[in-house]
């Protein structure tokens, strides 16, 4: 049996594993600390369920990646010490939310920061390839390359942690990610790094049944941390093992995550609020008023993620044409985020009442 054939294999028990791990964890996680983990919140904006919903997704995440660390192990006899470091310090960190402890925000932040400079700074992880020459000559030095890599981190994790709340928004824009990705280095011959990424992706799409277009179990911070980690690790070795490839193009890949973090951030201090706290008037949330308001509130929860991820995928086409062209890709990445500031200015004027 030939070495795909063997992977493929692993792959399909994956696959099975995985489905029965979120099946497990979704039906008997209610009893973890007393039901401490189940959503009974149905006042906020986002609650389109009716009934406590848990907040375990995160766990079936670490379970099953646990498994595939271990196949992959077999596979290759390596231990991929990266990903179990990242994803287990960013786990602890969310799941000490779901479990409802109660940390401020500014603390876990600032613990999730000291966490991830560790690691990043031990390992090391560093980004080699950037198109931005005065960066690449910074980048020399170990404590700023650490620092512009946590920052990369902290804005996909906390981006990622941000749009979720509604059914398979989070979940099939990583998908969409991470597909590119996957395509990427299967083209380019990076063949046991795909296998990595597309275990990721099968835990994504396992996880979507479960919560699209009806929620069984929602990801909970613990599991929107995991994965943005995972996602934000995935692309900057795509992006050293693919140097040909714009840098430019992997920031246009993570735009809506990262400028969703970024815009908010300055919004909320132009408004006179606390950027750590959350509140209603983000993209996801001014689109799904607008959709509700035609096609009601349940309706309106899945199909406003439809919309987002449609429109973001539509918007990066042209930038899988130009990913070879730095300049080229320089200028389609800022000018999605025009893009995306026309849409928020319109959406917000038309929902404000």
């Amino acid at each position: 049996m030939g070495t795909e054939s063997i992977e493929a294999s692993f792959l399909s028990i994956f696959a099975l594993i995985n489905f029965f791990i979120f099946l497990i964890v979704s039906k008997y996680s209610h009893k973890i600390r007393g039901g401490a983990l189940l959503d009974k919140d149905f006042s906020k904006p986002q609650a389109f369920h009716e009934i406590p919903i848990t907040r375990s997704g995160g766990i079936a995440v670490i379970f099953s990646l646990s498994v595939f660390f271990y196949i992959y192990y077999l596979l290759y006899d390596k231990v991929l010490y990266d990903y179990i470091y990242i994803s287990c310090s960013v786990f602890i960190v969310g799941f000490l939310d779901d479990l409802r402890i109660n940390i401020k925000p500014l603390s876990r932040l600032i613990t999730m920061i000291l966490l991830l400079f560790f690691f990043i700074y031990i390992l090391p992880i560093q980004i080699f390839n950037i198109d931005i020459p005065f960066l690449t000559y910074l980048m020399s030095s170990h404590i700023f390359s650490s620092i512009f890599v946590l920052l990369c981190f902290l804005f996909v994790i906390n981006g990622a942690n941000l749009i979720d709340g509604f059914n398979g928004l989070l979940t099939i824009h990583l998908i969409i990610i991470n597909i590119i990705l996957a395509y990427i280095n299967i083209t380019n011959q990076n063949l046991e790094f795909s296998i990595l990424i597309i275990s990721q992706i099968i835990t994504l799409l396992t996880f979507l049944l479960f919560n699209f277009p009806n929620s069984k179990i929602f990801l909970g911070d613990s599991g929107a941390y995991t994965l943005g980690a995972l996602t934000s690790l995935n692309t900057i070795i795509t992006n050293n093992l693919n140097p040909k490839i714009s840098s430019f193009f992997f920031c246009t890949l993570l735009f809506y995550l990262f400028f969703e973090v970024f815009f908010s951030f300055f919004r909320k201090l132009s408004q006179k609020k606390s950027p750590i706290y959350p509140d209603d008037k983000h993209l996801h949330m001014l689109s799904f008023y607008k959709i509700s308001s035609i096609y009601g509130k349940n309706k309106g929860n899945y199909l406003n993620s439809i919309f987002i991820n449609l429109l973001y995928f539509v918007l990066l086409i042209p930038g899988l044409y130009l990913f070879n062209d730095p300049q080229l890709s320089r200028y389609w990445f800022f000018i999605l985020l025009l893009v995306y500031l026309i849409i928020y200015s319109r959406l917000y004027h038309l929902t404000k009442n």
